[in-house]
């Protein structure tokens, strides 16, 4: 396995930490986490942005750190907002869907939406970092990696 691939999340203040997929990567030293708001600003230059209508991730994004907007999908054009300077937008490919059981009333999401930590392992899979201590907090964890490719788990 190659060296873990560093990352930054930007949740928004919104988003409950309780509720958050993400939640049990907060000790790890490869993932800065920073909370958007009111006045908050960060340079994403240089930075692959993981977003769904992007051009497929593949291991030519190898060389950039990710960038991962935390927030419902409600609240992420606000998130966009606070970037500042030219991310590099990916997606990740494939047919792959969400184990997170869904539950707005409000907001339609996005069929090629993944959970946040969901995002991040394939993310970081496609580039060569397969950590699936990455799911290890992650409630649907077995449910994800059997859904993947139909079980078969060398691919997205």
């Amino acid at each position: 396995m190659s060296a873990a691939i560093r990352t930054v999340v930007i949740r928004h203040p919104k988003e409950r930490i309780s509720k958050c997929s993400l939640r049990f990567l907060h000790d790890r030293p490869e993932i800065t986490f920073l909370r958007g708001g009111r006045g908050f600003r960060f340079d994403a230059t240089g930075f692959t942005l993981l977003a769904v209508d992007a051009p497929p991730l593949s291991p030519a994004d190898a060389d950039r750190p990710l960038l991962l907007l935390d927030s419902t999908w409600r609240w992420l054009p606000q998130l966009i907002g606070c970037l500042d300077g030219e991310p590099v937008a990916r997606s990740i490919p494939g047919d792959v869907l969400t184990a997170y059981p869904r539950q707005s009333r409000v907001y339609e999401d996005p069929a090629a939406g993944l959970a946040s930590v969901e995002a991040l392992y394939l993310a970081r899979r496609l580039l060569g970092d397969d950590d699936e201590s990455l799911l290890d907090g992650y409630h649907w964890k077995a449910e994800f990696l059997a859904g993947l490719s139909g079980g078969d788990r060398r691919h997205p």
